[in-house]
């Protein structure tokens, strides 16, 4: 099986390629401005998420081409590890983040999986952007065996339903809609 993960970036992964504050990127994000449509991005835990290569090409399809910083490209490359440089998001397999880890073993709250996962009983995150962990799914599903040998209370059943939605894109349950903060939300 390959382990490869794609590139991803989050809001702060995304201003950094620029050179411009996290904020910026939610102003490209509104409608108003029209530079960055939201439909480029993967909703993970109510927060968008865009493919490096994606993020990479942005700057040079803008009305005022912004320039990569590619010393940060080749860091964020080794931060992530081995890995391949998706640019649109339906080439990206599924991935999830804590919301959708809860409803797809329907945990009793958040605080059961951020206690396993501050504790070291949970699979190591696949990612760290912009603050927030994130998953493939094949990882959280590989690790449920031994999720279930060191449980007390918790089942740790997963939920086919929920887990073919996320496989298949369809999900619509918690997290796939972005949270909306600030003045420039969309």
């Amino acid at each position: 099986m390959d382990r490869r993960k794609p590139y991803l970036v989050g809001h702060q992964e995304f201003a950094a390629l620029y050179g411009v504050k996290a904020q910026m990127v939610s102003q490209w994000l509104h409608p108003s401005r029209g530079v960055l449509d939201p439909a480029t991005a993967l909703v993970v835990s109510g927060v968008r998420y865009w493919p490096l290569g994606f993020a990479c090409r942005f700057g040079r399809t803008t009305p005022r081409p912004k320039l990569l910083n590619v010393r940060y490209k080749e860091r964020l490359m080794a931060q992530q590890g081995e890995g391949w440089e998706a640019d649109f998001q339906d080439q990206l397999p599924p991935i999830i983040g804590q919301k959708e880890i809860i409803e797809l073993f329907h945990l009793p709250s958040q605080g059961a999986l951020a206690t396993r996962i501050a504790v070291g009983n949970f699979p190591g995150a696949d990612w760290l952007l912009s603050g927030s962990m994130l998953w493939l799914l094949d990882t959280v599903l590989r690790a449920v065996p031994e999720l279930r040998a060191s449980a007390r209370s918790v089942s740790w059943d997963v939920d086919d339903q929920v887990a073919s939605a996320l496989r298949a894109g369809t999900y619509d349950g918690p997290g796939s809609k972005v949270l909306t903060r600030g003045r420039y939300t969309q």
